[in-house]
């Protein structure tokens, strides 16, 4: 595993830092890895369905329905 130093952190930064990982039971160096990790973790990817499943659930179903038309394109330019 690679070792990381990082200087110049701001001492009420890093007095944060340690209070964070008492108060999570974990030394700060570990602290400091669990933040990196989550701060850099790519999302999951969602599948299609998920996506689909997200979406809310609005409107009525006759809100959607085709509009009968001529079939022709409408002009938009001229």
């Amino acid at each position: 595993m690679a070792n990381l130093l990082v200087r110049g952190i701001d001492d009420a930064l890093v007095q944060s830092l340690r209070e964070q990982a008492a108060a999570h039971g974990r030394s700060a160096e570990a602290e400091h890895r669990e933040i990196l990790a989550h701060a850099l973790r790519r999302p999951r990817k969602r599948s299609f369905a998920e996506v689909l499943m997200s979406m809310p659930d609005v409107g009525e179903d006759a809100d959607f329905e085709r509009v009968n038309d001529s079939g022709e394109a409408a002009r938009v330019f001229g």
